[in-house]
């Protein structure tokens, strides 16, 4: 097949819409089930761009949340905490790795992946497919399903969950092409291979970063290289666990990443973990609610008319002073930055979220201000001499 019909475009205005090859080639691709539309693809093909990357340079099981057209979330195999299953909502689960991947990638913010497009490295089991179907999600990308796996997934949204099977080995041209205001514009493809090696350049006092760290930065540059930039990544334990993307300055992507960060540690706290939800609260009611008893609108949950729709009694108030004290204890995070921080604010933003390593590209004329800062806290940081904008 070189071509696929769409229903439409980006709105429902823009028709026609399909995808095709230029060279003569059968797409990749093949639909199991559903009927994927233009954003759904464009999720598809950058979502599986990352988890095959991801893949290659750590030899684990890869997978990612993607919202349009950045990730919500990225994740290898890693075995989790049981406090980890417990606020992604997988501790009755039984996890195959490929799912364990996957359930460390939706999980790290779930207000962002909710209706999702999935990805994933290897093929799709049973246990992912178990997974996803109690989760809203609009697809999912994977080089193959086994039979159980896709008559679960046939089952989700009435029978009309997009299924795509992508060919692995699937090799696209060098240059790629890209149509706006009907002007063709022409590149060479990204091809750039992120692993450890770039990590070599260390540019401050502490000079050393531990294997796992190293992990966590390649980890956040594979996911920048497929982030609507601007974009900073925050992650810890082989997972990102905060992605700010699409910010005209680099501040706000540090700022809205580390805010993301945030929530993730303190969804961990004991007050959240005991929260005495009713049975049968959707998983968005609770994700929103939690959301909401974490932030500074506390008040809202606990005023008495709302807090009796979720919980069983009324909780105790997280006081300010309580998730000061636990993100005190947060260390150990690794940042990445798809270009250079231009100023020392940026350090100082990430410090407040645990950040201990960092890689970005280097260059700012203000370099030498950003080094400080970060020898100020003893911070190792890499200056990777490579930048990864995507749009």
């Amino acid at each position: 097949m070189k071509e696929l019909e769409l229903k439409y475009g980006c709105n429902p205005n823009q028709k026609p819409a399909k995808i095709f090859t230029n060279d003569g080639r059968d797409l990749p691709i093949r639909v199991l089930n559903g009927r994927p539309g233009y954003i759904n693809l464009l999720d598809a093909f950058n979502s599986w761009q990352l988890v095959k990357e991801l893949k290659a340079a750590t030899g684990m099981p890869a997978a990612a949340s993607f919202k349009h057209v950045s990730p919500a979330g990225a994740a290898v195999a890693k075995p989790m905490s049981d406090t980890l299953k417990k606020i992604y909502f997988v501790d009755d689960l039984e996890l195959s790795p490929i799912a364990t991947a996957y359930a460390r990638a939706r999980g790290a913010d779930r207000m962002s992946s909710y209706g999702d497009w999935a990805a994933l490295s290897d093929v799709c089991d049973k246990e992912t497919a178990t997974l996803l179907a109690r989760e809203v999600s609009d697809g999912i990308i994977a080089p193959g399903y086994t039979d159980e796996a896709l008559a679960i997934l046939k089952t989700k949204r009435k029978g009309t969950y997009n299924v795509v099977e992508i060919d692995p080995d699937y090799k696209p041209e060098p240059i790629e092409h890209k149509d706006v205001f009907g002007i063709t514009f022409e590149q060479g493809r990204n091809e750039l291979k992120i692993d450890a090696d770039m990590l070599t350049n260390l540019v401050t006092e502490n000079k050393e970063i531990p294997e796992d760290a190293k992990l966590d930065l390649v980890l956040s540059l594979i996911t920048l290289k497929y982030t609507q930039s601007n974009s900073v990544c925050y992650a810890k334990d082989g997972q990102a666990i905060g992605i700010g993307a699409g910010q005209q300055s680099r501040i706000h992507c540090t700022r809205l990443a580390g805010n993301k960060a945030d929530i993730w540690y303190l969804r961990q706290h004991e007050k959240v973990l005991n929260l005495p939800f009713k049975e049968g609260i959707r998983r968005p009611d609770r994700d929103n609610t939690i959301d909401v008893y974490i932030s500074e609108e506390h008040d809202d949950v606990l005023r008495d008319g709302v807090w009796q729709q979720f919980f069983t009694e009324k909780p105790e108030v997280f006081t300010r002073e309580e998730k000061a004290a636990w993100l005190a204890t947060f260390k150990g995070v690794s940042v990445g930055s798809d270009a250079f921080f231009p100023f020392g604010d940026n350090i100082e933003r990430a410090h407040k979220s645990g950040v201990e390593f960092i890689a970005q590209p280097g260059g700012s004329i203000r370099d030498d201000n950003v080094i400080d800062t970060c020898n100020k806290y003893g911070i190792a940081m890499a200056f990777t001499g490579i930048r990864l904008f995507h749009h």
